[in-house]
Order: structure tokens, then sequence, then C-alpha cells
């Protein structure tokens, strides 16, 4: 069969157009759909630290990628850089002419400078960015949902520091930062993190972002120079960080007890320089811990590590910003092989918003909308892959999964590795990725670093702080005493104070290991003792810089200030007028309270009683008419007390009773008798007082010495009113007060510190401490919180304890002729129920015992005797006819005679 030539070309033409057709609607609908190049944005400052091996690491990623057939499947990646020169300006020019063309996302910008500048237009016009090096915590997802940060949070790294601080003890941090927004956010992400561990930064020194000058970093390291803390962490660009730390070294501020600790820029200059740098430069950063994102070893990661000095030619080192610069490149891959399968179009479409600017010289109107945006980033965001720095995947706040920092010390020409921190466990020696396997340990016992060559070339941790080299002495504030001279005073007409807390501060201060200048300022006017809170609260305002004296750590005052180490101890004691107890008519009734009489005489009846009714039916001597009984109930139980009974139980169970009881009755015997002895050979002092308990339920006024937390704790914590609290100066007061009385205008006890009632008590026999003391506490040098000067002082205070200095020192000032005290025992150790409670029960126990068995036995009988007599009788017995037999069978007497003639045969 022949067809025409126009036959022909309709055909085909009819076929093109069905095909077509069917093509488009039908199963190569994803091919045709997959573009033949997609394009990406990369905006970075190719001359920079990380520009210079972004750049080669960028353009090798694009290169793997498009050789691979597993990722894009025929599309072709294709990555435009545009150089910022880390300026914002820059950066926003380059993103807006990005956002001309058919770009779908956007690699960087590499500064969170530049990420400030141009992320709104990501926002608005719904391109993706993907920073590998923007580190900035405050680039939000919130602020800037378009934003993605494919490295690490700079607010781990200063977790990361923070615990590093906490780890060594430290407690303040001066931190030196380049005034912008990647210096100032993440200082403050430090500050929170410091503040999180109890540490803080005590002094912020901000940095130009440009150019800066030898003679401003000069100014600001000459202040730091005179302050208190020697740990300084330097958050900084490159050029300027190397500026300070040469000036440091100039300074003479990079030897012995300075910590020196550089954020991860310090890192990527050092990996990134082959050779390192020149020995001048090295030798001004001897003992800088540095920071490092921690990337995992792999196989994958060595073979780049390979390739990159092949490409270099050794040149150029690769550091962890050109491994994350090349799993940007790949994440970006994955995301759009994602997209494309899910159907997405690479489509873009004009922004009503800019329709004004049309005709405008700027052009802003040519600028479009990705309209694939959203769907391509939540394609990256679902990302999950293992790249060069391990496992590439999200958490909800769109950082990367498991953060974690190297931390190096530079020592010598190079640097060694001295531990690991993540996110998951915290400081450790060993690879975050082996603990990712054990459940999370962040105990301080579980911290481990390895040892550090600090600078100055020491393996001693240093102290972190030392005292201020700014010619200013401490004001060190003391109460100027009225009364207890003894503890505290100062000499008249002088600057100089003497006593027992005094000499104990003069002792501690001497023991430190460097000077502190220092200068007493008198808190009163010397004729009334000074309100001690008041002059604690002026730490908290700067007028003084401490307090030396007799102050109790109390928990009002521990929430303003810090103290030191007890170095006396203390508490709240009552102190109270004592008379002695005469001998007289009833003086044998007094070695046991009103209760134990009560219940041993009680006792005594009982034992009486049990004893009777287990011998009545058995013993002779138990029996005869009820009045002769109870009679013989009472001098048998009477007569065990002097072990003259003549009674003698037959039963066993009352042999055994008789023997527990004859044991109580030899213990309440000797604890009589010692007692009473005690009374007529030893003077007996006596006071209603026993206790706080008994000030409380009175009504009677009490004395506390002036400017003593005593009127606070009584007031508020005890529940006593102030009406009843009278305020009393000095020793002579106390004795004056307390002989008066309270019917006279005196007091009816004295509540005051241990220490000033045990020096009272010395000259002032009358009187006696009753109660234990409330609440336990000590004395302590009082100082502003976090100030490293406690912590020494205390381990001085600890050291002057254990070397016998501290007790010789009380032993001067404090120890005096005291009262002898063989005869000034308080009435208290009269014997009370509690002391013979045990003693009793088990008494009483046996007793009930017995009584149990005993009537066991009798209901035992009671059934057969009512058996038998139904029998006999063949009838119930009546009620009353069971009663009786009962009772004969209770008050009958038992045959002894089997028994008697076996006991008259033993006897033969």
């Amino acid at each position: 069969m022949s067809y025409s030539r126009m036959d022909v070309i309709w055909v085909l033409s009819l076929w093109l157009i069905l095909s077509s057709g069917v093509l488009s609607n039908g199963m190569i609908k994803n091919v045709s759909s997959r573009p033949a190049v997609v394009k990406v944005g990369a905006i970075f400052a190719i001359d920079s630290t990380i520009g210079r091996v972004a750049k080669i690491a960028i353009e090798e990623a694009v290169k793997d990628v498009n050789s691979n057939s597993s990722v894009l499947r025929g599309t072709k990646l294709v990555v435009k850089i545009h150089n910022s020169n880390c300026n914002g300006f820059l950066g926003m020019v380059g993103a807006l002419r990005f956002m001309e063309t058919d770009i779908v996302a956007v690699i960087g910008p590499q500064s969170s400078v530049v990420a400030h500048t141009i992320l709104n237009v990501a926002n608005e016009l719904k391109t993706p960015f993907l920073s590998f090096s923007a580190t900035d915590p405050t680039l939000a997802s919130l602020q800037f949902p378009y934003f993605v940060r494919t490295t690490q949070s700079d607010m781990y790294q200063m977790t990361a520091i923070a615990e590093i601080v906490e780890y060594y003890g430290w407690k303040q941090v001066i931190v030196i930062y380049v005034d912008d927004e990647y210096g100032r956010n993440g200082m403050s992400a430090l500050d929170d993190a410091l503040a999180d561990s109890l540490c803080r930064v005590s002094y912020k020194a901000g940095i130009p972002p440009g150019d800066v000058d030898r003679s401003f970093i000069m100014d600001i390291l000459v202040k730091v120079a005179l302050m208190e803390s020697r740990v300084i962490v330097l958050h900084a660009y490159p050029a300027a960080g190397f500026l300070v730390f040469s000036v440091a070294r100039y300074l003479g501020m990079m030897g012995d007890g300075y910590v020196w600790m550089a954020t991860d820029w310090l890192s990527s200059v050092l990996d990134s320089s082959s050779p390192l740098h020149s020995q001048t430069r090295m030798d001004s950063m001897q003992g800088v811990l540095v920071l490092r994102q921690h990337t995992p070893d792999s196989k994958s990661k060595r073979e780049f590590s390979a390739r990159w000095n092949n490409l270099t030619g050794g040149s150029l080192g690769l550091n962890s910003y050109a491994l994350y610069a090349y799993d940007t490149v790949w994440l970006l891959a994955h995301a759009i092989d994602s997209f494309l399968d899910q159907g997405g179009v690479i489509s873009f479409s004009n922004d009503s918003k800019l329709q004004a600017f049309r005709g405008s010289k700027l052009h802003l109107d040519a600028m479009v909308i990705f309209d694939g945006g959203p769907l391509l980033l939540k394609s990256i965001l679902k990302s999950d892959f293992v790249g060069l720095t391990g496992q590439v995947k999200f958490i909800p706040d769109r950082c990367i999964i498991s953060p974690a920092y190297d931390i190096i010390n530079i020592v010598g020409t190079g640097f060694h590795q001295i531990g690991y921190w993540s996110n998951y466990s915290g400081l450790s020696t060993v690879p975050p990725e082996t603990l990712y396997s054990r459940p999370p340990n962040r105990s301080s016992a579980n911290q481990r670093l390895y040892d550090v060559i600090w600078p100055g070339n020491t393996v001693r941790n240093p102290r972190g702080w030392v005292f201020p080299n700014n010619g200013r002495q401490l004001r060190i504030g003391v109460p100027n005493r009225f009364s207890y001279k003894e503890f505290v005073s100062q000499v008249p007409n002088t600057n100089i104070f003497k006593g027992f807390c005094i000499d104990v501060f003069i002792a501690a201060i001497n023991i430190l290991p460097y000077a502190v200048p220092f200068q007493f300022i008198p808190y009163g006017d010397g004729h009334e003792n000074p309100n001690y809170t008041e002059i604690v609260n002026l730490i908290t305002t700067g007028f003084f810089d401490g307090v030396v004296g007799d102050i109790a750590i109390v928990t009002d005052r521990k929430r303003n200030v810090e103290f030191t180490q007890p170095y006396a101890a203390s508490g709240l004691v009552i102190l109270v007028p004592v008379r002695e107890l005469n001998t007289g008519a009833w003086a044998f009734l007094r070695p046991f309270s009103p209760a134990l009489w009560g219940v041993t005489a009680a006792l005594f009846l009982f034992v009486g009683i049990v004893v009777w009714v287990l011998e009545h039916r058995i013993n002779d001597e138990f029996r005869g008419p009820p009045k002769e009984q109870l009679i013989t109930v009472l001098w048998f139980s009477l007569s065990t007390l002097f072990f003259s009974h003549k009674e003698k139980p037959m039963s066993t169970l009352g042999r055994i009773v008789l023997i527990i009881w004859l044991f109580v009755v030899l213990i309440i015997n000797s604890s009589y008798t010692a007692g009473l002895t005690s009374i007529f050979t030893v003077k007996q002092l006596y006071s209603p007082i026993k206790g706080i308990e008994s000030l409380k339920d009175g009504d009677d006024p009490i004395g506390y010495q002036v400017g003593s937390f005593a009127e606070h704790y009584l007031n508020n914590e005890i529940g006593i009113p102030k009406s009843r609290l009278k305020a009393l100066g000095s020793p002579e007061e106390y004795a004056t007060a307390l002989l008066k009385g309270p019917k006279k205008g005196g007091v009816t006890a004295v509540v005051d510190e241990r220490p000033y009632v045990e020096l009272f008590l010395s000259s002032h026999c009358k009187f006696r401490i009753v109660g234990q003391a409330f609440p336990k506490s000590g004395w302590g040098f009082a100082f502003p919180r976090d100030s490293p000067l406690t912590i020494d002082l205390s381990t001085a205070i600890l050291t002057l304890s254990e070397n016998g200095d501290l007790q010789r020192i009380h032993d001067k000032w404090v120890t005096k002729n005291l009262c002898t005290t063989d005869d000034t025992e308080i009435e208290s150790n009269r014997l009370h129920l509690r002391s013979f409670w045990g003693l009793f029960l088990i008494c009483g126990i046996v007793c009930f015992l017995a009584f149990v068995i005993y009537l066991g036995q009798i209901i035992h009988k009671y059934r057969a005797a009512v058996a038998v007599e139904s029998a006999s009788n063949g009838q119930v017995s009546s009620h009353s006819r069971r009663l009786q037999t009962l009772i004969s069978l209770i008050d009958e007497k038992k045959d002894q005679s089997r028994r008697d003639r076996k006991r008259r045969k033993l006897d033969r």
C-alpha cells in the first residue's frame, strides 16, 4: 500500500499532538518536570579565612553532586558565587541580584552581620538561605523562617565555655568581643550560660568591627589588667583577635595566673593555616584554650582531607567550616531532589508589593518570588543523611543535631586536644559519638578533661582571679561595740582594732598567697552596739567591701552576701537566774517525777492482784476472808519493795511474774537511792524556765542584746510579740535585769548568742544556760556575692583550725576563770516515766500473758464441769447455775496432797 506525502505529514502531525497530550498528563510527567539546570546562589567573603576554604569546598561538592547519578538524576546543579567581603551592603546587593534571577536557594551568608541585613529579603521572596558559618544565636527561625543554619550555633559554644569555667571552679569572666551582631549576641549567650552555672561576666570590652588601632586595644587590656578576674574570653575576628594576643603578651598578660579562652574563630584560622603561623604569633598565644566545632572521624572525611591536600598543594589547611560548606551543598542537592520528587515546580512570580517601584532606576520590581520556596524549605528541614561532618539532621528548633566541640590547648608551635564538649554529656575525654550510645550523665563527677599547659608554662590550674592591682584598699567594716569588747573593739583615738575576731581575720589574711591591702572602717558610735544586719547590708550598696567581726551567719543576711567558713560556733541560748533547792521535809519525793510515782504505785497494786489471782486456788497464804485477802495483796506487793515478803508463790506462772517484778523493783530501788543520795550530797539549782517553749508560753519580758539578730528571730520565727522583748546593752544590764525578775521591771530570761553568754558566765555564777541552742549557726566574715576572697579565706580558716591557731586565739581572748561546775547542775536530773517505760512495759506484758494463760485453764475446767453436770442431770444448766460453777472453780481450793507427797519424796 502506498501513501502520498501529504498523508504521511498529516499522520505524523496527529501522532505528535496526541503523544504530547498523553505524555504531558501521563507517566513521564516527573521526567518532563525536572529542569535541566537548577541554579543556586552563594554569598560569602572569598578573601576571608572561611571564604577561601568554603569556595574550594563548594566547588568540589558541586562536582561530586553532578557526577553522582543518584542525586538530582539528570538535573545539573549550578552555584553562582557572589563576594560579599563581609560587608552588609555588598551582601544585600548580591542577594537582590540573585532575586532577579531563577535562583531557588542561597548558600550563605557567611557573616552573621550580613545575615541580619539580607534575611528580610529571604522572608519576602520565600527563598531559603542556608548558612554554613553564621553562628549568631539570635538568627532564630521565628524571625527569619527561611534561614537554615547548617553549622552549630554559638549558643552551644558559649554553653561549652560556661561549663569549662564551672569545671575549674572560676566565678568571674572578662569578655572581649567584637561590637557587632556576631559579638554582642554571642557575648549575651555566654552571659546567660554563665548565670546558669552561678558564674558571671564581671567586665565586657567591645572592639570595633572594622580596622582597630593598637592603642585602642592597649587601653582595653590595661583596664583588664587592673581587674580582679584573670579568666578572659576572646570572641572576635582574626585580625583583631591576633592583635589582642600581641598586646597582651607585650603587657605581660600571657603569664602565670591568666586564663585565655578563644572561640572557634581561632581554631578555624589555625586549621586552615598550613604551615601554622609564625613563631612570633604562636608565642603570643601559648597556653590559650580554643574551641573547635567537632566533626566525627570517618573514612569519607579522611578521603576528603587527602583530596584537599592534592587540591591545595598543602598551602591551605582544611577547617570545620569547609566541611560544613561541603555538606551544605549536598544538603541542598538532596532537598531539591526531594522537592522535584514531590511534584515541585521551579517557577517564579512577581511581588505585588514591589509594583509601586516599577520604572525606577533600581529595578526593584524585577525581583521575583520563588513559588516553590515553602515546599523546598520543608524538604531541607526533613533532610537526614551522613556527610563529612557526621549526621546532617535538624531538631525542631532548626539546629543541627548533636552539637559538640573539641577543646584544644595551644602549646609550642602546635596544639593538643584536652577533651570534648557535647550537649549530650558535657565535658569528657571520650569522643561524643562514643557516648551517644550510653545514658546521658552530666554529673560533676563524670566531667573530665586532660591536663592543660596554662599561660606561663604551668600545669597548675590557675585560681582565676587576683587581688586587683588598682591601688585601692578594701574597705572592711568593723562593728564598733559597746559591750563584749573581747571579741572586737577599737583602740581609743586610733584606727586600730583588736579582739578575737580581728586576730582571726588577720591570721587568715596572712596565710593567703597574695597581699590584700585593706583598711578597717568602724561602724557605730561606740555608745551602743550597732545593728549587725544594717552593717552587712552596706556590702550590697558598695559602701563596704567586706565586714569583719562577730557576725552571725543567718538566713536573712546570707540572701544578700556571702560568708566564709564559720570560725566560731554560735546559736541562741537562754540565760536564766537559778536558785538552790533546799532539802526540806519532802525532799525524799524529789528523785521521781509525780507521773513516775503514780505509775509505780499502780504497778505495785497490779502485780499484787495478778499474783493473788494466780496463787489463790493452790496457795494457803492467799486464801481466807475477803478482808484478809485484800490486806494480803497490799502487803505482798509492798513487801517486795524490801524483798521481805513471806508469801512464796507455788504456781509456775506466779513465780515467773514474781521474778520479773523483783527485777523491776531492784531497778526502782537502785535509781531512787542514787537520786536521793544526789539530792542530799550535791547542791541542786532550779529555774522554772526549761527551754524556748517555756518562754513562748509565758507572758514575762525577755531580754536580748542590742544589735543582735535575736530580736528578729524571736519575733518572726518563734512568734514572741515585740512588746515582750527588751533590749539590753551590756553584761551588767543582763545581771541586773535577771536578778530583778519580771515583777520588778526586769526580765525572766535573756536570749543571746552562745559566745557572749559563755563569756558572761565566766564571771557571773548565779546564772545558767537552759535548753538547747537554737538555731545552730556560727560566726563568719561577710563579703559580696561571688567574691573569690570568700573561698580563699574559708580555706585559710580551715588551716587555722587544723593547726590549732584558731583555738589559741580563742583562749587568748575568751577563756577566763570559769565558775566551778561540780555544784552547779540545774535541777534537771529528776527521773521521769520515760526513763522506765520499757521496763514497765515488759513487766506488764508478762503479767498480762500469765493472767491470760491462767484464764484459759479456768475456762477449760469450767467447760468440763458444765459437761459433767449436764450429763448427770440430763438437762442444760441455767445461767445462774453456770455462774455459780465458774465462781466455785475460781474460789475452790485445789488439792495439793499429791504434789506435797511428791515434794516430800524428793526431799528424802
